[in-house]
């Protein structure tokens, strides 16, 4: 069968200067030795994920769904995903698109049956991140109506609300990412007070 093994790398780097070089020759092996065909490569190398979009990433996930791509390899899922959250969310949009992913580090490979696995041990985990999350982003609330300060109620639907409160409190995306992500269906103001008002009580827990 023609094209099974056009293989994306993906490497992320926490600062410009920080080299990806062990991540480049350890993907670059694993492909060789597995007989995938890089078709390309993507490097997104930035401070901190609320100052720099993940703008190659972005550009893979487009050609993923293009079905441009057989297979994507990356060195870590830390280097990948944001939280469980996202990695659950890509490792489904992969799924639906028949493409396999690779985690060389974690040893993970989605055509396997550990791979297969993978999916229910990250989808109970990423449903445990969020009740956590909405639990302490509620506590939050009550107790910052103790005190007297009254967040009011956004004025969009519930689970949008709750969409903008999750990413704010499990994510270091920015006010502007997060507002991509809803692909604007919610204003970028709201976007902005939501995320501000969960950050400022997550800080306040921490206190």
């Amino acid at each position: 069968m023609p094209h099974r093994h056009r293989t994306a790398l993906y490497l992320r780097v926490s600062t410009a200067n920080l080299k990806s070089d062990l991540q480049y020759d350890g993907l670059r092996d694993y492909a060789i030795r597995g007989g995938l065909e890089i078709v390309g490569e993507y490097l997104d190398a930035a401070v901190s994920d609320r100052k720099e979009g993940r703008t190659q990433l972005n550009a893979l996930m487009s050609r993923a769904r293009n079905r441009d791509l057989d297979c994507v390899l990356v060195w870590m899922f830390d280097c990948f995903a944001r939280s469980n959250h996202h990695l659950l969310t890509a490792l489904e949009e992969f799924d639906h698109l028949g493409v396999r992913f690779i985690s060389v580090q974690d040893q993970i490979d989605t055509a396997s049956p550990m791979g297969r696995a993978m999916f229910t041990i990250l989808g109970a985990m990423a449903k445990l991140e969020s009740s956590l999350i909405s639990g302490r982003v509620i506590a939050g609330i009550r107790a910052a109506a103790a005190r007297g300060k009254h967040l009011g109620r956004p004025s969009i639907p519930l689970r949008m609300a709750a969409e903008i409160q999750y990413l704010a409190a499990s994510t270091d995306l920015s006010v502007r990412e997060i507002h991509a992500q809803l692909l604007g269906i919610v204003s970028r103001g709201m976007v902005g007070k939501i995320t501000k008002q969960v950050r400022a009580l997550q800080a306040s827990a921490l206190k």
